[in-house]
């Protein structure tokens, strides 16, 4: 599963040399010329040496487009320093600037890092080449630092756009408040909303967004209160207003006020829609109310509204969880047959992992295989759930093998993943795991993740008991570098 990472000799290139990044899938181009394509790219940056990428990427096979850019850039997302290295060894190519958007998705995964410094040096450099930063910039950053637990800096950041050429408006105020209420800061987004509304003309998204906020932490009466805000303001509630209220209702488990909300909207005349039939059948579906579920996804049909691949999804989900699995992908199969709508990679995912639920991986395998028929391919979530389900029923050795298949795709891990798999290497309390627990974790902080002190203590108490004291140390010093407090452990 460690294999050596290829090295690239440190060679002059020679016109041999140029044809590696045209091994596997390329892309021809008008002209005839092939192009890699950005998994290839990706490849290359994961594999290469540092010092010969710059030359690697002059190369006059590769011509650089934004587009190209930034999915070789969502490849590499969870390895951010492979990500950066690629970024900034492509910002001396000779030829080509980076846009606004590669930019953006850089200070995304700086940010995503903690690495602040570096995000902010990229905000500068994209000002002096006059390429931003923009709105989406500063949305991005006040996102990271929401999710980090620095909610003030996301304030911080919005109102300091104007000093680096950015104007705020009402747009970036709306994301603000979004990124507050998603983190769960509703009330500081309600303050801030009420502070503002003075300078910015406040429309119905602004109260849409905080009367979501407040369904998100259970609190409806209050999501109440902001709609008669709203109408008491003069501004009209749209059908995401109503939405969002019903929505809320299923979420703090008013199944009947949430019918009866439901009911006195088609009786106002209410133009339901097909987000207010995908929120009833979900919200009677997490309730257990499978047969009220399935009957309202069949007058949504005898309606004549059409169901999306989100209706879809949350009446697979519902299936899946309080019904039954077979029943689930009946539903899948006459969704594909009837042409209801295009299965996406929530689709299979939610159904794989009702495969892995009932313990039946075999199928849950095989409809990984078959995401290939609707042009898709599995993604690290999808391997997240097959892993943690091998590794929970014990076969580890399996859960291993898929761990070393997304190396192959390539699917890079996350987080999520490195954390199931280290768990799982204390299962069997082997010594041989729990040196391939230490290996992952040193693996996950060289590719930009920082894991919890928690997670580091498990692994150095692990090792120190089966008398891997070396391996140990190099992880504390490890440890020191990431900025976690040092545990106090003799070995």
């Amino acid at each position: 599963m460690f294999q050596k990472r290829f090295r690239l000799h440190l060679l002059p290139l020679s016109e041999k040399y140029y044809q590696f990044p045209l091994l596997g899938n390329a892309v021809t181009l008008s002209d005839g010329v092939q192009q890699p394509s950005d998994a290839t790219i990706a490849k290359l940056v994961l594999e290469s040496d540092p010092l010969t990428l710059s030359e690697a990427l002059c190369m006059p096979t590769i011509q650089w487009a934004p587009e190209l850019v930034n999915r070789v850039l969502k490849r590499l997302w969870n390895h951010g320093p492979k990500a950066l290295q690629f970024f900034k060894h492509l910002d001396r190519h000779p030829s080509y600037i980076h846009c606004s958007s590669s930019f953006d998705h850089a200070v995304d995964i700086a940010a995503r890092m903690h690495d602040y410094n570096a995000a902010w040096a990229l905000v500068g450099r994209m000002r002096s080449l006059r390429r931003g930063p923009t709105h989406r910039t500063f949305a991005i950053l006040g996102e990271r630092y929401a999710a980090n637990g620095k909610p003030h800096r996301t304030v911080r950041t919005f109102l300091s756009m104007h000093e680096h050429g950015c104007r705020q408006d009402l747009n970036s105020f709306n994301t603000v408040l979004d990124v507050l209420c998603k983190s769960k800061r509703v009330e500081m987004a309600h303050t801030l909303l009420k502070t503002f509304r003075s300078r910015f003309r406040l429309d119905s998204v602004s109260y849409n967004i905080i009367a979501n906020g407040y369904c998100l932490i259970k609190r409806t009466p209050m999501a109440l209160q902001v709609l008669k805000e709203m109408v008491q303001r003069g501004i009209n509630p749209t059908m995401i207003t109503y939405n969002t209220l019903l929505k809320g209702y299923f979420r703090s488990s008013q199944i009947k006020e949430a019918w009866e909300f439901y009911l006195e909207m088609k009786k106002r005349k209410c133009e339901i829609d097909v987000v207010t039939y995908t929120t009833v059948i979900h919200g009677f579906g997490v309730a257990g109310e499978v047969k009220k579920s399935r009957r309202v996804f069949d007058e949504m049909v005898k309606e004549g509204v059409a169901p999306s691949v989100a209706t879809c999804n949350a009446l697979i989900q519902v299936l899946c969880k309080k019904d039954s699995v077979e029943s689930a992908v009946v539903v899948f199969e006459e969704m594909v047959r009837k042409g209801l709508c295009v299965p996406n990679l929530v689709t299979y995912n939610v159904v794989i992992r009702g495969f892995c639920h009932v313990g039946d991986m075999e199928r849950a395998l095989g409809f990984m295989g078959r995401m290939g028929e609707h042009g898709l391919r599995a993604s690290v979530q999808t391997y997240n759930v097959v892993i943690r389900y091998f590794c929970d029923a014990g076969e580890i050795e399996k859960g291993l093998e898929m761990f070393g298949k997304m190396k192959d795709e390539p699917c890079l891990p996350n987080l999520d993943t490195y954390n199931v798999v280290i768990s799982a290497m204390f299962l069997r309390k082997k010594s041989e795991d729990l040196v391939v627990a230490g290996k992952l974790l040193m693996e996950m902080v060289d590719r930009g993740f920082l894991p919890r002190k928690f997670t580091f203590n498990r692994v150095l108490n692990g090792l120190a008991i089966t008398g891997n004291q070396d391996f140990a140390k190099e992880i504390l010093r490890k440890q020191g570098r990431c900025g976690r407090v040092v545990r106090r452990l003799k070995l």
